[in-house]
């Protein structure tokens, strides 16, 4: 790099001595689908998603090659950019500032210049730091991923500056990224060079020939395969722009992208701003609380998959970045009266993966709703047996449960009659297949070779355990399926009643009446005042104190006096950390904090707690959930709850533990605000009445109101705000619209 003083002589920049990078390997989990080796346990990242494509950066914006972080470009579970790191005179530039806009549309990056040497002039001198203001924007369409960078001289001197960008792209499979070993890989072909672009190209062992195609917005002045150098002579105050786009592509698939930058963030603005409209609009008077609501929103849009049927969320960034049956359900059921869309598109894909055969490779049995789909490399060759897995014993009862929830939210029965096949087909497979013993209970056993050991939400190999520590042996029944299970069996009852199948309603309201006197005889557990986890194989109660016993809460699967001696110990000291509610009690044999399912805090578990504990007369736990989970949003800094966080116990001297690897943006997190929200104020949706129930709202002393805007009631729609007072919340209506009724009681 060349500076040129007021003479017009010229000095040398020398690059300085780049020091190694290092990193603190942790692994994390014991099944494939969660097994992850990671420096990036402590790496701060900066994470942009646009449906099945996203990109994960250093806070400087650069893609470091780090072959077991994910850090990079995605796109269908293959990583198409795994290097990109930008150099000013062979440096990094200082970061200054970095964020993902509000609308998660873009990430904005500001930095400058290192303090540099001046050499050849023989005076020592340097150009400070600050003097070179550079801009780096990242955005996201399709398979592609835009990059804009400006360069701005603050300088009172003319500057030459040597720009070097460094890049790679190695295709690795998410699952390679988490930690899978393989025993061998495809084959790479020579990159392919252009004047203005790079092209490298691998096929995989699935025989799919996947390509990603690094090009310049100008040609550089040195081009090599894993190197663009340019140089730009800076006046005083100049500017200077230069873009670069990462295009990926499988199998020669051309997909429409726009040419430029602004083309493809304009683009992507406009797709954000139509999914955000179809949300009710929901903003508090507290600043933390607000920004939570917005940004929560603001991840489930951006995590939005279209597909022909709708849009449905996909579960999180960066591991699971695809459709997941149970994810998708909790989460359209956490928004569901706040943006019925999302359910629509959620429940009609998930209706088109129904199972169809008996597969035990992938779990699949007939009306089976499926665990998770996955469309790169590992998945197609069947080196994991995620491709289209159907390994979870919960997710068919949350499709019927959400199916009925819609229809009385919405009064819509058109698309229950759409899909009543389906719903024919799930309650067949919770007979003949989830409760293969006749018992009344859904069970479930790993079938194939491979897979997952456990299919409930908490899938962790050692999820499952008695008091004493040892696993429970399988076929195991789990307390939270069974209440699943009743809530369906009412819920689709309530339909098919409507639809005038009578008898079958008659026989689904039977068997839940019946499940539920059962239930309460075999898994409740009086001297311990709780739900065990499940029964094992030899239908012996696991008297665990779990997190799973607050579904059952929320299902209503309990009777008055149970629910009240379970919230108790929710709200425990046991259980709630000061953060929120643990997933197994501190006094259990198993309890981590660390761990992922035994001990860690997660947002949405303590969002069906919450939903839970709305049906007791006291609200006090509610917003004690609710205080605990936004402290702890503002402590970690991260806009919006992440997948999972650790379970140590606050005490006040320190914030709340991050988990290493959770997933953020996540779906069910994210959505977690909104189930809280609908808890406090007690809010009931009645399509077919065309009402709003408000029953006996409560709100924490620190927020003085809360508005609900455009809350879509059948055809209509009722605006109000809810304001502190000294007893129960005042409810002002502020608009109705297609003669909707408001209902507050007190």
């Amino acid at each position: 790099m060349q500076v040129k003083d007021a003479g017009g002589g010229h000095s040398i920049l020398k690059p300085r001595e780049e020091k190694p990078e290092s990193g603190i390997i942790a692994e994390v989990g014991a099944d494939p689908r969660f097994h992850s080796r990671s420096p990036a346990a402590r790496l701060a990242t900066r994470v942009l998603v646009n449906g099945e494509s996203f990109a994960v950066f250093e806070p400087g914006g650069d893609v470091l090659e780090r072959r077991r972080e994910p850090l990079g470009f995605f796109h269908r579970d293959t990583r198409y950019l795994s290097r990109f790191e930008f150099r000013i005179a062979g440096e990094r530039p200082r970061c200054l500032a970095s964020a993902v806009c509000n609308e998660n549309a873009e990430l904005r990056v500001n930095l400058c210049n290192p303090d540099l040497s001046l050499d050849g002039g023989g005076d020592g001198r340097l150009l400070p730091n600050d003097s070179i203001e550079i801009e780096r924007d990242w955005v996201i369409a399709g398979p592609a991923l835009f990059h804009k960078m400006v360069l701005r001289n603050r300088a009172a001197l003319t500057v030459e500056l040597p720009i070097d960008f460094l890049f790679s792209a190695d295709f690795a499979d998410v699952f390679e990224v988490r930690g899978l070993k393989r025993k061998r890989r495809g084959e790479f072909a020579e990159p392919e060079l252009e004047h203005d672009a790079v092209r490298f190209r691998y096929r995989g062992l699935d025989g799919k020939l996947r390509s990603s195609r690094v090009k310049f917005d100008r040609a550089p002045a040195e081009l090599e395969a894993g190197r663009a150098s340019f140089r730009f002579a800076l006046a005083p105050d100049e500017r200077r722009e230069l873009e670069v786009t990462i295009a990926g592509a499988c199998d020669g698939a051309s997909v429409q992208v726009p040419a430029r930058f602004e083309g493809a963030l304009a683009d992507r603005r406009s797709e954000l701003a139509r999914y955000s409209s179809g949300w009710t609009r929901i903003t508090a008077s507290d600043e933390s609380l607000d920004a939570l609501i917005a940004r929560s929103s603001s991840d489930l849009t951006s995590i939005i998959q279209y597909a022909p049927e709708g849009t449905f969320p996909m579960a999180g960034i960066p591991w699971f970045a695809t459709l997941f049956g149970r994810d998708s359900l909790l989460t359209a059921m956490f928004v569901l009266p706040f943006n019925p869309a999302l359910v629509v598109g959620t429940l009609k894909t998930l209706a088109r993966l129904q199972g169809s055969e008996v597969n035990h490779s992938r779990e699949e049995q007939p009306g089976k709703i499926i665990h998770e789909i996955r469309g790169g490399e590992v998945a197609a060759t069947s080196e994991v047996p995620f491709g289209r897995y159907y390994g979870s014993v919960d997710s068919t009862p949350l499709f019927l449960w959400l199916i009925g929830a819609y229809a009385a939210t919405t009064g819509d029965l058109k698309l229950p009659l759409e899909l009543w096949d389906n719903v024919e087909r799930g309650l067949e497979w919770i007979e003949q297949w989830g409760d293969r013993d006749g018992d009344l209970y859904v069970e479930y056993l790993r079938e194939g070779p491979r897979g997952l050991v456990n299919h409930g939400w908490k899938d962790s190999f050692d999820a499952i355990s008695h008091s004493d520590g040892t696993l429970a042996s399988p076929p195991l029944a789990l307390c939270e399926v069974q209440a699943y299970v009743y809530a369906s069996y009412l819920s689709i009852a309530e339909v098919a009643r409507r639809l005038g199948r009578e008898s079958l309603a008659d026989r689904l309201e039977e068997r839940a009446a019946l499940l539920k006197a059962q239930f309460s005889r075999d898994f409740w557990i009086e001297e311990e005042q709780s739900v065990a986890l499940a029964l094992d194989a030899e239908k012996r109660p696991c008297r665990v104190m779990a997190s799973n016993a607050a579904h059952c809460l929320a299902a209503g699967l309990l009777d008055n006096r149970q629910a009240a001696a379970l919230a108790n110990r929710l709200l425990s000291e046991e259980m709630f950390s000061g953060w929120g509610i643990r997933t197994l009690s501190a006094r259990e044999q198993r309890y981590n904090p660390m761990s992922y399912h035994n001990g860690s805090v997660w947002p949405h578990d303590n969002a069906i707690a919450a939903a839970g504990l709305r049906r007791l007369p006291n609200r006090q736990g509610i917003l004690k959930i609710l205080e605990g989970l936004l402290q702890a949003a503002v402590q970690l800094k991260s806009g919006s709850l992440p997948e999972l966080f650790c379970g140590f116990e606050r005490d006040g001297l320190a914030g709340p533990v991050p988990y290493p690897v959770a997933c953020h943006p996540q779906a069910w997190s994210a959505a977690s605000v909104f189930m809280i929200v609908r808890a406090m104020l007690g809010i009931d949706v009645r399509g077919f009445e065309r009402k709003v129930i408000i029953d006996a709202p409560a709100m924490p002393e620190w927020l003085d109101w809360l508005r609900v805007e455009d809350l879509r009631v059948a055809d209509g729609a009722v605006s109000f705000i809810a304001r502190r007072a000294a007893g129960v919340p005042e409810i002002e209506i502020l608009e109705r619209k297609g003669g909707v009724a408001v209902e507050i009681r007190r």
